[in-house]
């Protein structure tokens, strides 16, 4: 039975998180720290775990076998550093850290000390997401040319983030590393970034469009990868209505997500199979564990993991740039 620290309940999406282990029939919630009493107290009567103000005394105890982060983005390089100190296994949520610099430290750190290490990018477990990738290794587009994706919901629009909620330092960028682009584009970034590899250069215009909070609501990122593909990604926290499309260009093909469910895929390379024109894929690849569960079973079983700590550092790196270009108002390089 793998026993389980939550560390922090200030991420949305911590309840989740703690419930999922609650569920999971290997692991239990051991305790929490929370460097507020008051959403510690919360959390500890809704998951039956107690409390600790004293992240060392967590720590520190042989009872405790892992970590769930749920901290403040700006709090994660210590709590991950106090975690890995003490040899406990780590699950966390996205992003790994703000700078790439504290990023390339707890790679480092990671690998060093042989825990199992997760960061929770769900969208690479998805079967959409798993085809399209399978599309891009088996080269039925041809070479990659643009890669268009979004990412948006109406969370300043519909003010949802609140003091009453315990939520409201996602409206603090000192806190959260930034807006809607540093939370929710964490997830057209990170697939971007691991369909099209390295990437060249960047430009972006990073906005704050309604006022609601002192954070970005609103932004668009070109980059230039070195293969020589583009890539455009915008984010929003004020949008009302419509799809958030991913697609991807090549020079025999075209794959993207149909606006009315599923996917469409259009290939040269089909042609010769009877395969002509658009198609919508029946059959996907069957979804990969939760990031969670494959955390779990790597943590108790030695299985392997389909998400690595190095995919952390790199969504790091490019929101870092992503910043760093609207800021300086010019292009910048990798």
């Amino acid at each position: 039975m793998l026993k389980v620290a939550m560390l922090s309940f200030a991420h949305v999406h911590a309840n989740g998180y703690a419930q999922h282990a609650l569920d999971h029939p290997d692991a239990q919630i051991q305790c929490i720290w929370d460097d507020d009493e008051v959403r510690g107290k919360i959390a500890s009567e809704r998951f039956g775990a107690p409390w600790y103000g004293d992240l060392e005394a967590v720590l520190s105890s042989p009872d405790v076998d892992a970590v769930v982060i749920n901290a403040y983005t700006s709090q994660h390089p210590w709590v991950m550093k106090a975690a890995i100190k003490h040899g406990k296994h780590v699950f966390t949520e996205k992003a790994l850290t703000i700078a790439t610099q504290d990023a390339d430290e707890i790679v480092k750190l990671v690998n060093d000390s042989g825990i199992k290490f997760m960061i929770s990018l769900p969208s690479r477990v998805r079967p959409e997401t798993l085809f399209m990738k399978e599309v891009l290794d088996k080269g039925w587009l041809g070479k990659i040319t643009l890669m268009r994706a979004r990412v948006a919901h109406s969370a300043a629009l519909d003010v949802w983030f609140t003091k009453e909620a315990h939520n409201d330092w996602f409206g603090d960028a000192e806190l959260a590393g930034g807006g809607a682009l540093f939370d929710l584009g964490c997830h057209t970034v990170d697939v971007m970034r691991w369909f099209m590899g390295e990437p060249k250069r960047m430009v972006s215009i990073i906005q704050n469009f309604s006022g609601t909070y002192d954070i970005d609501d609103n932004s668009a990122i070109v980059v230039e990868f070195k293969s020589g593909a583009l890539g455009i990604l915008d984010t929003a926290f004020v949008h009302r209505a419509g799809p958030n499309p991913m697609e991807i260009y090549g020079t025999d093909g075209y794959i993207g997500r149909d606006p009315r469910g599923g996917l469409l895929l259009n290939s040269t390379q089909l042609q010769a199979g009877g395969i002509v024109g658009y198609i919508s894929p029946s059959k996907l690849p069957d979804a990969l564990p939760m990031p969670m569960d494959q955390w779990i079973s790597a943590i108790l079983h030695d299985t392997s993991m389909t998400i690595t700590v190095e995919d952390g550092r790199n969504l790091t790196q490019m929101l870092e740039g992503a910043y760093k270009a609207a800021k300086e108002k010019r292009e910048i390089e990798f």
